[in-house]
Order: structure tokens, then C-alpha cells, then sequence
């Protein structure tokens, strides 16, 4: 599969979703990203604060823009952080420096899109994306 489907975008949130719940996380938010950044599902529970659509979005696209997780974009930041400044301002989407934005690969490993979890820590939060990806099948 070359790309991310609706109805694989959906288990992707829906599982992340499942995830949070299980872990008594604070509200999330969820946003799948095709790989050219286009959304393609999202979800913000009851409770989620009203910047977290944009975190979330942030999280994903930034992991695109630069082809790692945005939790190695944290780890960039502290190392050149004028080059994630820079480059965050050239993402239309932004880029968000911390754990939570996960790149999505097909079977063969070709990056087929992106999600991006928010609302908890950083580290839960990308727990609940990884879950969110598992339960479509990707890795």
C-alpha cells in the first residue's frame, strides 16, 4: 500500500484513542497525515484544549518535513535549535519539537504518512500514536 486510506486513517485514530483511554491519559488529540501532509482523520476528545488540533497537526507534518519523529526533532532542537526555528517557520503546518509525531510505513517501509497525538505528555502521547498505528497494521 502506497498510501493511507480513510478507513486505515480512522483505526489509526480510533486506536490511539483505545490506547489513551486504557492509560488514563488526559484528552488527546489525533491527526493522520497522508504523506504529503494532507489530513486525512482526525479526532479531539471531550476536553482537549482548542490548540491542540494544531499541535497535533504540527507534530505529524513537522515528522514529514524532516523524515524522523518528532521526538528526534526534540532531540535535534537542542543540538541546532536556529535550524528547527528555521525550518518550523517554513512548514506551513509548523513543527512541534516533541514526542508524539510518528512517521507511518507501509509494509515494504515507505513512509506513507504521519501521526501526531497531543494532549498528555510527550511520551504518553506517542504511546498512544504508536498504538494508533499498530492497530492498522503499519509500522
Amino acid at each position: 500500500m502506497s498510501r493511507i486510506a480513510l478507513d486505515s486513517a480512522q483505526t489509526i485514530v480510533s486506536g490511539a484513542l483505545k490506547e489513551a483511554r486504557s492509560l488514563g491519559l488526559k484528552p488527546i488529540s489525533v491527526a493522520v497525515l497522508d504523506a504529503g501532509g494532507h489530513m486525512i482523520a482526525f479526532a479531539r476528545e471531550d476536553g482537549s484544549s482548542n490548540l491542540r488540533p494544531q499541535i497535533a497537526t504540527a507534530k505529524a507534518s513537522g515528522a514529514l518535513a524532516l523524515g524522523v519523529s518528532s521526538r528526534t526533532i526534540g532531540e535535534m532542537a537542542i543540538e541546532r535549535p536556529t535550524f528547527i526555528n528555521a525550518a518550523a517557520g517554513l512548514n506551513p503546518a509548523g513543527i512541534v519539537p516533541a514526542a508524539g509525531g510518528v512517521l507511518v510505513r507501509d509494509a515494504g517501509g515507505v513512509v506513507i504518512g504521519a501521526v501526531g497525538v497531543t494532549g498528555d505528555t510527550s511520551d504518553n502521547d506517542e504511546l498512544a500514536a504508536l498504538a494508533g498505528i499498530a492497530a492498522a497494521g503499519f509500522a
